[in-house]
């Protein structure tokens, strides 16, 4: 199973955005997407939830951790 960062990094490749456009997409800040690639910070419960919403309204499946 893939961390966290590597899934938020896989999804935002797969879309072809950088970093501040999936920000912008999930309505959060730059600062947010980048501190959960580089696995500084976990989300929310309520921000992972957010994300997972978003992959899934794109067609993207992901594998979730759980953790």
């Amino acid at each position: 199973m893939m961390e966290f960062a590597e899934i938020v990094k896989k999804v935002r490749n797969e879309l072809g955005y950088s970093q501040e456009q999936l920000a912008r997409a999930l309505n959060i800040s730059f600062s947010t997407v980048n501190r959960w690639e580089n696995a500084k910070v976990k989300p929310s419960r309520m921000a992972r939830e957010i994300f997972v919403n978003f992959c899934v309204t794109q067609g993207i499946e992901i594998e979730e951790t759980g953790k």
